[in-house]
């Protein structure tokens, strides 16, 4: 069974399903996340949504490069997890499905490419503490021990 983070789905609403790929990304004691600043400005894993036709793989390479501007090398799939959350950016109630990955950032081709992103590079203890939801700091704080 997959582990549900945050709250539980409201019995009244219907959500679509909706796949994503998200990385854990280290260089030393920094990990690197992403800040989006709207709807609600907040530190996440990097990632997004699987395109239809898309690997989670492929998707997760696009999501990171879009969101940091990092390409990434060996990623390794650590797990996942279920949340179900409203999306205002497509008016949808989802229930995502995360994939969570372990890789190593590479090359910084440039600044993140999706508009009100910031890659941020910060200590691995105040980067889980900062992320905003529960499943994200829940992978991601296997790295504090």
């Amino acid at each position: 069974m997959i582990p549900r983070f945050g709250t539980p789905p409201e019995r009244n609403e219907h959500y679509k399903l909706r796949a994503g790929a998200y990385a854990i990304l280290l260089r030393g004691d920094q990990m690197l996340v992403t800040h989006q600043a709207a709807p609600t400005p907040e530190f996440q894993l990097p990632g997004g949504g699987i395109d239809p036709g898309e690997s989670p793989v492929v998707a997760l390479m696009r999501e990171v490069f879009e969101e940091t501007g990092y390409r990434i090398s060996k990623p390794r799939r650590l797990g996942a997890f279920r949340r179900f959350t409203y999306m205002p950016d497509y008016d949808l109630w989802a229930e995502k499905l995360c994939a969570i990955y372990l890789a190593t950032p590479t090359l910084r081709i440039g600044p993140p490419s999706e508009p009100g992103h910031d890659a941020v590079w910060m200590d691995v203890e105040m980067a889980v503490a900062q992320l905003g939801n529960a499943g994200d700091r829940h992978f991601a704080a296997r790295f504090l021990r």
